[in-house]
This record gives structure tokens, C-alpha cells and sequence, in this order.
């Protein structure tokens, strides 16, 4: 498992220079590719558009988000339990 991780780390390190639009469309890319396990993620479009909304709402009222390093951690945390 130790080549897969570096593997993994030497994408992602790549992918993150990349400019805005291109990792945009890898992200897009990749998260096609996953099927819903988990309740949360097995919302309809209307139920991920209420939830898109209702957190560009907070985030315009200026309610604090998560930093994306903690936010990092908590994906790379859930991935790995997998």
C-alpha cells in the first residue's frame, strides 16, 4: 500500500499546480467516477441544490467555514476509512 500512497501524493502534487479550471474539470472527472455509499451522499440534485444554497447563504452572512486544511484532513481521514 506504501507505492500506491506515494503514488497518490506525486498526482495530487501535480494535479495541485495545475491552474483553476483544469483541476476543476479532475475534480469533476473523479467525482463521476464515484457511486454514492453513504446516505448523505445519496441526496437528489433538489436536496444538493437546497444544501449549496443554504451554505452560500452562511457564507455570505459571513458565518465561518471550515479552513481547507482542517477540511483536508477530515476528507483524507474519511477516504482512508474506506
Amino acid at each position: 500500500m506504501q507505492v500506491m500512497a506515494g503514488t497518490v501524493d506525486r498526482v495530487l502534487d501535480e494535479a495541485l499546480k495545475l491552474p483553476a479550471d483544469e483541476r476543476a474539470r479532475i475534480v469533476a472527472e473523479l467525482l463521476a467516477t464515484l457511486e454514492p455509499d453513504v446516505a448523505s451522499q445519496g441526496r437528489s440534485d433538489e436536496e444538493w441544490i437546497q444544501e449549496i444554497e443554504r451554505r452560500a447563504r452562511a457564507g455570505m452572512r459571513g458565518a465561518p467555514g471550515v479552513p481547507w486544511t482542517e477540511a483536508r484532513k477530515q476528507i483524507r481521514s474519511r477516504l482512508s476509512t474506506r
